[in-house]
Parts: structure tokens; sequence; C-alpha cells
């Protein structure tokens, strides 16, 4: 089994532009005018495509992308294509001659324009050469289309059995082919990590590999990829099952250099951090250290943000190494003010395993340490080059951080409207873990932070604008902030409390009708959060609780401002909010004093 093997076809005009040369392999092209990438005439027509879209094997020479390729087009039904054969018939001459005469860089031009052509007719399956994947362009190209790209992955011992007797292919002459490959390796696996999908090829039958190869395409979830609009600073917020696996190939793009600090928590470190460091192994990004940090909220504050900076300092960073996030908001909001802080700023990569990460913290560019005088009160904006929102993640959770993390859906719910909807149809499924009920939470709730952020980046509305993402916050970092971060109380279960004391003070000043205070505390109780007051596990006194929302850093000018709603969907922020009416409510929910 091979990449495809050399084709005769009758001659054809050719380029006569003077090209440089480079000792490449025979996926080399010429610059071909275009009336000679037309595709040759084909025999009788194909049965009715299996598939909506277009599979792309890419590889390494003898990984089997001709033999797997031709038995996968039968079997979905789809015509077969070699990219190389197809420039050897315009051609009129075998890569090699093409390659010798005019040289790698128009190769690769007549290359992607070939594949391109390919890719813009009828579903197909396309055979690629060993270095098409690995050239930018027509990997972007590749992508453009919306073809599936699946990378068959051999180890290097299975790519020299499947070579032998093929020393005579300029690659190998007069080289030793275990050199040669694990160069090739080492220069193209990063990009082929880039593909939708990997299979990795042991010496079975190609019929077993072509078997494995469709069962992977039949399972795919495509990642679904919301932008985040902000100019030069615009990235992607990408969600799905299996991110992790995928990491390096996703990262890869957006990063400056292919070397990365990690930072986790000791929690999340055993359940997650193989899959992420195989990701990104698989696409040579080098991991110059893994820092973990104790899980919970006590863990943002200046004395772990010297250590983690100590480490990451200490490992050789430099202003092209990007921090990797990996684990709920408080590792994202302490990394991420890391990155923003280190050597003046370093890239940075949100990488969300809870749901409250997922749905919130991660995106938005807020990052920060809590002070003893309240939450978040030292940080900065520094947007991330991507999130990836690994829906598989959120199955280790325990219930209780579950809970915690819908707490934000519920919130982005009622600034939405319709989502607030489909959070008392479908919020209990969410909570139980159903998976397709916690995808539709996160892309949502994604979705509307990102036009949110966009409108608002850094809160500087007059009205409205990205304070309303603070909708029951006011409450709810009040109250954490006076549990002292001890992990008695969760940051999403202070926002269901918040959400509630919010909706009721809405009711109060006449901004909306009782019922939502019903609706609001009984949706959340009925998942299992806190709603109330007097529904958590410590009292709280009213002048503690004034005074540490006095200082909260979204008031103005000396006076409190909180987020209220009128309904689902109209929400607004307002700092003529009489302090006693506040005192009331708290008191009637069950602070003390």
């Amino acid at each position: 089994m091979g990449c495809g093997t050399s084709g005769q076809a009758a001659p054809s005009r050719t380029s006569g532009s003077v090209l440089a040369s480079a000792p490449v392999s025979r996926n080399s092209a010429l610059d071909l005018p275009d009336e000679e990438l037309l595709l040759p005439p084909q025999a009788d027509a194909q049965p009715p495509p299996a598939v909506a879209h277009s599979v792309v094997l890419v590889g390494m020479p003898g990984a089997g992308k001709t033999a797997i390729g031709k038995r996968l087009a039968a079997r979905l039904g789809l015509p077969f294509r070699d990219a190389d054969a197809e420039i050897e018939a315009a051609a009129g001459m075998p890569i090699t001659e093409i390659f010798a005469r005019y040289g790698e860089p128009h190769f690769r031009d007549g290359e992607r324009r070939v594949i391109t052509r390919l890719l813009a007719g009828p579903p197909l399956v396309l055979a690629t050469g060993g270095g098409a994947f690995a050239d930018a362009a027509t990997r972007a190209a590749i992508k453009a289309s919306g073809a599936r790209t699946l990378w068959l992955r051999c180890s290097i011992a299975t790519l020299l059995r499947r070579v032998a007797g093929r020393e005579h292919r300029p690659m190998f002459l007069n080289a030793d082919p275990a050199e040669v490959l694990q160069r090739l390796m080492t220069a193209r696996h990063p990009f082929y990590a880039e593909a939708d999908l990997t299979v990795t090829c042991t010496d079975e039958s190609p019929e077993v590999t072509t078997r494995r190869v469709q069962d992977a395409l039949d399972a795919v979830v495509p990642p679904r990829r919301l932008p985040v609009g902000l100019g030069d600073r615009s990235y992607d917020v990408v969600v799905g099952p299996g991110l992790l696996s995928r990491a390096g190939g996703l990262i890869g793009p957006v990063l400056p250099a292919r070397r990365v600090v990690v930072i986790t928590d000791s929690a999340v470190a055993p359940l997650h951090l193989p899959a992420l460091r195989a990701g990104l192994e698989a696409a040579g990004i080098a991991i110059l250290a893994e820092v973990a940090v104790p899980p919970g909220e006590a863990s943002k504050d200046f004395s772990r943000l010297q250590e983690v900076l100590e480490q990451m300092l200490g490992a050789g960073v430099d202003r092209r190494t990007a921090v990797v996030a990996l684990g709920g908001g408080v590792v994202g909001d302490l990394a991420g003010f890391a990155a923003a802080v280190a050597m003046r700023g370093l890239p940075f990569v949100q990488v969300p395993t809870t749901l409250l990460a997922q749905v919130d913290s991660s995106v938005g560019g807020k990052t920060g340490v809590n002070l003893k005088a309240g939450k978040n009160l030292a940080g900065a904006f520094h947007q991330p080059r991507i999130v990836l929102a690994d829906t598989d993640t959120l199955a280790t959770l325990p219930l209780r951080e579950l809970r915690a993390g819908y707490a934000e859906v519920a919130k982005h719910g009622l600034l939405e409207g319709a989502l607030w909807d489909w959070c008392e149809t479908h919020g209990a499924a969410a909570v139980a873990g159903e998976a397709d009920a916690l995808t539709h939470a996160v892309l949502e709730s994604c979705r509307l932070k990102a036009s949110v952020v966009v409108a608002d980046e850094r809160e500087e509305s007059a009205e409205g604008g990205r304070a309303l993402l603070n909708l029951g916050h006011t409450f709810g970092h009040a109250l954490e902030a006076e549990a002292g971060f001890d992990g008695t109380l969760l940051h999403g279960e202070a926002v269901a409390v918040g959400l509630g004391l919010a909706a009721s003070l809405s009711a109060r000043l006449g901004h909306c009708s009782q019922e939502w205070p019903s609706r609001v505390i009984g949706h959340l109780a009925a998942v299992g959060l806190p709603a109330r007051i007097a529904d958590l596990p410590r009292r709280f006194t009213i002048d503690a609780l004034m005074g540490r929302m006095a200082k909260d850093k979204k008031n103005r000018d000396g006076q409190m401002r909180f987020v209220l709603m009128r309904g689902a969907g109209d929400c607004f922020t307002s700092s003529e909010v009489p302090a006693e009416a506040v005192t009331a409510l708290l008191r009637d929910e069950g602070a003390t004093g």
C-alpha cells in the first residue's frame, strides 16, 4: 500500500517557466495552465453519494492513502481520485520528472489548484500527496472546501516495511529510508495533526483499516466554531467532543511558536492532562512545563500567581511561548492573568473543563485574582488565541460542579430570552448530564457571551453592554467574598442565589411582575441549586454583604450598580436602587442583623 504510484497519460502542454529546484518527494508539481487542470473524462456515472462531504486522506508515503481511498470510495458510493495521478495526467509526465524539471514551488502551486478544482465539484474521496497537507496554502484550501480530512497515521516501522523496494524514488536515492522518513515525519506530522480525524494504521489488511476509517467517519461529530470578532485579536470558540486529543492540531495554527506551558489544577490534571499532552505532542508542540495549583477559589491570589510565574520563567518561556489553561474558571482566570503579566504579555489558550468555565469565564478575556476586599479586584483584559470547549470533559464533573455551572446558563437564558424558555424545558436534562442538552447549553451561552463581548469588550458602555453579564453577580460576589472562598460556597451557587435576589429586587422596584422571582427561584431550586440566602449552609449578615457590595468593581461614583430585569431578554443596569430596598430584601431572604 502506498500513497499512489506514477500513472501515464497522453502528453499535454506544460509550462515552460523556469522554476527553482529542491530535493523533495515525488509529491511536487508545476504551475499548469488552467486548461490542463481540467479533470479527465470519467466513466459511467457514479451511484448517488452516500455522504454530503468530500473525504481527503493525508499522510506519509506508504500510509496507504490510495489503497484505503479506493476501498473507502466504494463503500461510500463516491468517486475516487488520486491528486498525484491527476497532476501526472494533466502534465503528461511522471511527478518525478515534473519535479526535476520545474521544482517544488511551482509544483505546490499546481498541486493546490488541482486539489481545489477537485474539491469544488461533487463529493469524492481524494488521496493527496505526502507533502500536500504540509503546504499552508493547500491546507487552507482543503479546509475551506468543507471536506472531511483524515490522517492515516503509521509508525516508522510500518512505513519502512511498506516502502521497501521503492529505493528508486527520489527521496530515497543514496539515503537511509529510516532517516528520510523520520525527517519527513518530524516536518509533516504537526500539519497532519490538523486533520479532522486520525486513524492509526497497522499491518492489518487494507479492508480492516478501511472499515475502521469508515467507522471513524460515521462516528465523528464535527465541532462548532463560534467567532469572537475583535479585529486583530479575534478568535474562535470551538465546541464539541474529543477536542483534547486534537488540541495540537487546533491550537497549532494560532500559536506564534510550537511551545507552551500548561497550567492546571491537581484535581483536573489526572483526568485530562494526559489527553491534552498527547494531543499537543501529536502536533509537535513542546510542553516546557506543567504547573498544577490546588483546586478551588483560594488559588486565585497573588501568592499563587507569583509561584506560577516563577515556574513559568524557570522553564525558559519567551514571548512566543503560549500559556494553556486546562481546568475550570479558577485556572483560567489565574493562568490568563499570568499570561497577561509575564514578560508584559504571552499568548494564551483556554481549555475549559467545567461547565461554568465553558459557558462563561473562558470567553471574553477577563482574567484576575481575588483580594481580601473582594473577588477579581486585580486583573487584566487578555484575550485568548482560541478556546477549546471539549464537551466530553463535562462527564467527569461531580454533580455539584455541574449544577454550579448551570447557574451561568440560566443567567444567559434570562439575558437572551429564548434560551430561558429552553432552560425551563431542558435544564433538568443538562444538570443530569445529558450530552445533547449540555452541548446546546454551551453553544448558546458562548454565542450570547461572544456577541456581548464584541459589542463592549472592556465593559465601558455607559449602560447595559458587558455589565449585563453580571446579572446576579453583585449579590453573588458579595456572598462568595464573605464566605472566604473556602469551598463551602461555589461561584455558581452564589450566582444562583444572586439571580433569585436580582429578580426579587427587580419586582420590588416595579420593573417586572411578581411572576419572575417565582419562576427564577423555582427553576433554580428544581435543578438542585440554592436559590435563597436561607438555602445556604452558613449565615450572612446584612451589614457584611452591604459592605462587600459597596466595593464591587461595577460601582460608579460611589453608587452601587445592579443588573435588573423587566423579563427574560429584557435586562438593564441601574444605579437608582435605594439602599434600604436592598437591605430589606436581604433581611427577608435570610440575612441577619
